[in-house]
């Protein structure tokens, strides 16, 4: 289905400022529920921290898990004894336009903060998402880095939680993620395009949001929403 579609673009570069410039995540969505992928949207309690902020790249996954640093003398998974796990090898490993995206863990400490986000952002990395909390909150509105999060919360992972992979495949309400994965977010949530199927979602996406600007033109010239939809299929 994809032969025939007129891309845009010729890099990830090139498709994110698309994306940033004409596409949200309303109109990504409905293109992923005409092509039958009804449940690519994140739980809407995953928000960003400022309604302003906006994300897009391609995902990093990281796999957390809650283990007890009571555990780190005596286990025996050598992972299991380092005070993150690997969190910092996995922080280390972000690339430019990468999004890090961490899930696995209770959501009952903060899995993001503020010297996360510094290093982050000297990376070149484009946000973080994450399946529970952050913290540092007034530290990372400075650095302006997007970060999505279930809210704000001071308690640590240190003694609570550990990375235990990443670069690998993570759920989040059942919802498989995959390393390289394409992720927007907004004020309206955090959607996910598989990336085997970027190239007609994104396409299609375009086509839809400039036809959305011709029927609001219309509409807001009186044109009436059952016309506009007979006119155009959309509404």
């Amino acid at each position: 289905m994809e032969t025939n579609l007129q891309v845009e673009w010729n890099n990830d570069k090139e498709l994110f400022a698309l994306i940033r410039r004409e596409l949200f995540t309303a109109v990504i969505g409905d293109i992923m529920d005409k092509m039958g992928m009804y449940h690519q949207f994140l739980p809407p309690n995953i928000r960003s921290i400022r309604d302003d902020m906006f994300v897009v790249g391609r995902a990093m996954t990281v796999l957390e898990a809650d283990v007890s640093s009571l555990g780190e003398s005596t286990s025996k998974n050598p992972v299991l004894a380092k005070t993150f796990g690997y969190m910092l090898e996995a922080l280390d490993d972000l690339k430019e336009d990468e999004i890090y995206i961490c899930s696995g863990s209770s959501p009952s400490y903060a899995l993001w903060g503020e010297i996360m986000s510094a290093r982050a952002k000297m990376l070149g990395a484009a946000g973080a998402i994450v399946n529970g909390y952050s913290r540092d909150t007034n530290g990372i509105l400075a650095l302006d880095f997007p970060c999505f999060s279930m809210g704000n919360y001071a308690q640590d992972q240190a003694p609570r939680g550990k990375v235990i992979d990443w670069r690998v495949p993570i759920c989040i309400n059942n919802i498989m993620i995959q390393d390289g994965d394409i992720l927007i977010g907004d004020i309206d949530g955090v959607c996910l395009v598989p990336k085997e199927h970027e190239v007609e979602v994104f396409t299609r996406a375009l086509e839809k949001a400039r036809s959305e600007k011709i029927v609001l033109k219309k509409v807001l010239e009186g044109m009436g929403a059952k016309e506009a939809f007979d006119t155009y299929g959309i509404m």
